[in-house]
């Protein structure tokens, strides 16, 4: 078994080196029962700092993603106060204002870039709150799609900005106000709530496991 060394907040330990850094945090004895979600990347709830032993650059990633290496000293994030204002949908408007008035700390952007280098999903972090700086909330919405809100761009932002949080505020604008409606999906939740499809859920929530995963591999997939 290849195994490498790796140091967990300061410790040594030896792991198998095809582990990832979450599963070589259990290996070496860790209980994981916080921050760990989906364990498969999606929910952003490890966020990971890490620095090779001789080399200066401090890297960020998830712990879930990520392989171990040789001298890779560790250090977790499983949380990051992001600064997460109250409004109510219904009442905000899709103006450049309301940047303005619920996260005005990103016109204090200084323009480093840290936040992007750090996004562990390789997202261009300070394109988007350029984007909302502007009130051009369809491309904000756009380009932090896929943000998992791990935090990490804001543990490093010099000027305090949540851009997790930013980036949710333009897609929900986006959604609500911008994009174009989708009848299908509309006409869907119609469906879903007047309880059309309770029979068919009913009688899929009773076949076995095997069976579905069969359904699901052989369904029909629209073009």
């Amino acid at each position: 078994m290849n195994t490498v060394n790796i140091f967990l907040f300061g410790k040594q330990y030896t792991v198998p080196a095809e582990l990832t850094i979450m599963t070589a945090m259990e290996y070496a004895g860790y209980q994981l029962v916080r921050g760990c979600g989906c364990r498969n990347g999606f929910c952003g709830a490890y966020a990971t700092f890490y620095r090779i032993k001789g080399e200066r650059d401090l890297h960020a990633c998830l712990a879930c993603q990520t392989k171990v290496e040789d001298n890779m000293y560790i250090a977790t994030l499983p949380f990051f106060p992001l600064v997460k204002q109250v409004y109510d949908m219904e009442k905000v408007t899709p103006t450049e204002a309301v940047m303005m008035q619920l996260y005005p700390e990103i016109y204090a952007c200084v323009g480093c870039n840290a936040c992007t280098k750090a996004c562990t999903q390789g997202l261009n972090v300070m394109q988007y709150i350029a984007y909302a700086q502007r009130g051009d909330f369809a491309a904000c919405a756009e380009a932090s799609f896929d943000c998992v809100m791990c935090g990490v761009c804001s543990s490093r932002c010099p000027a305090g900005i949540s851009h997790p949080q930013v980036a949710m505020l333009a897609r929900r604008i986006n959604g609500k106000y911008l994009a174009p409606g989708c009848g299908h999906l509309e006409d869907r939740v119609k469906e879903i709530k007047n309880g059309d499809f309770k029979e068919l859920i009913e009688a899929l929530m009773e076949k076995p496991i095997d069976e579905l995963k069969e359904l699901y591999n052989t369904r029909e997939i629209e073009k």
